[in-house]
């Protein structure tokens, strides 16, 4: 019996420990993994003035089904509250508008704007900016609340890269890959 419950302890350790490795597998980046990282992003220094964006939008299966180009304005008041007012043009012809109220808090910036139905906090470290918020996407059939987990990445003091993951009850539906350069 001694013996039976040693092997049968060892195959659930092991296999606990398995599990766990895993699970950290499926784990994503936490901002803690860029601190140190250089050039340093502070928003307020490369959010500033004028800037260009060109990206791609990816659906479900990683197929780019849209591209686009942005010029986006950026500033800040004597109270710390940053605008980014941003115009995006889609190769079929769309044009979209959202303008970004970057307000401070103990924990970043919260940030909002007009088809943002669940405001974003923005925290950032190193070279890195992550934020998560919902946006409400406009459809055929209507409009759907699409969860958006962003980072950024400053890879020159003039380049930025973006990677937003887009879900909808947990299952990713599209992604959106840009570079924002300043001006």
């Amino acid at each position: 019996m001694q013996r039976w419950s040693w092997k049968y302890g060892a195959g659930v350790r092991l296999w606990v420990c398995w599990l766990a490795v895993a699970l950290a597998g499926c784990a994503g980046p936490s901002l803690d993994d860029y601190q140190g990282r250089t050039p340093e992003l502070e928003p307020t220094r490369f959010f500033e003035g004028e800037l260009s964006a060109r990206g791609v939008v990816k659906d479900f299966s990683g197929e780019v089904i849209r591209t686009f180009d942005a010029d986006i304005v950026a500033r800040w008041d004597d109270r710390g509250v940053g605008t980014l007012d941003e115009v995006f043009r889609f190769d079929d012809g769309e044009r979209q508008t959202r303008i970004w109220t970057l307000t401070p808090n103990a924990d970043g910036y919260l940030a909002e704007a007009g088809d943002v139905v669940s405001p974003g906090q923005m925290r950032w470290t190193g070279n890195s900016l992550h934020m998560n918020y919902v946006l409400r996407v406009a459809t055929d059939d209507g409009a759907i609340d699409v969860h958006m987990d962003d980072w950024m990445h400053l890879v020159t003091p003039d380049t930025l890269i973006n990677q937003t993951t887009m879900t909808k009850w947990g299952v990713e539906v599209g992604e959106v890959v840009l570079v924002i350069q300043k001006r």
